[in-house]
């Protein structure tokens, strides 16, 4: 898609606004409970509640453009965007595996460890190893082994995936996607605006500068 393009998507989409209200409401919710885990959306959460400009990431752990985006973009703007208070991202899981047999595996397993503060880095080793796991034909034994070195609690992990509260957290993610109206990975909702696909820092730069100066402008 041409940078054109992504912006005119963004500037004329207000018919998106309700299926955004639904995913909008799942992140303002303060908990979701699944079983005897309660799993706050913040573990999934970077930035200030504050921050002017929300983004929903919506992506895919097996994804090649989803690991491209987070190994190559996000850095970037997590430090100009996130870090400096302009931006709060919200990161939904949508695995999609009718293409990527692992990606649902990957995407229990980050969610899991969000129950123990560690989603992003978990959400790190995955996307940096991707070569390394995805054509695994069982992943889990490559996820179990990263555990110790990320300071998982193993028997929590464990306890957490044998008991489906993982699967129960990654379908709910993905129930919220579809109704946002995703159809990609990785898709962004920004502001009531879908862009979809792994734009440049360029893209995304063009956009959260417009978005942040119309939600921070003075009224007359």
């Amino acid at each position: 898609m041409s940078f054109e393009n992504c912006v005119s998507r963004l500037k004329h989409q207000a018919i998106r606004h309700v299926r955004w209200a639904a995913i909008a409401a799942l992140a303002a919710a303060p908990a979701r409970a699944q079983g005897t885990l309660t799993l706050p959306l913040d573990a999934r959460t970077k930035g200030l509640a504050s921050a002017p400009v929300t983004v929903y990431e919506m992506a895919d752990f097996q994804c090649p453009y989803c690991g491209q985006f987070a190994r190559e973009t996000f850095p970037t703007i997590e430090s100009e965007y996130i870090k400096t208070g302009k931006v709060r991202w919200i990161f939904f899981n949508l695995p999609i595996p009718s293409i990527h047999a692992n990606a649902v595996a990957a995407a229990e397993f980050a969610v899991c460890a969000g129950a123990q503060g560690k989603f992003w880095p978990v959400h790190n080793m995955l996307y940096a190893s991707q070569d390394q796991w995805e054509l695994l034909k069982d992943p889990v034994p490559f996820f179990q082994s990263k555990m110790t070195s990320l300071g998982l609690r193993p028997d929590e992990m464990n306890g957490c995936l044998q008991s489906g509260r993982g699967t129960a957290m990654v379908k709910d993610d993905v129930a919220g996607a579809q109704r946002s109206g995703a159809q990609s990975t990785p898709s962004f909702y920004i502001e009531g605006g879908m862009m979809a696909g792994a734009q440049p820092i360029e893209v995304f730069r063009h956009i959260l500068d417009s978005v942040y100066q119309a939600k921070t402008a003075k009224k007359p």
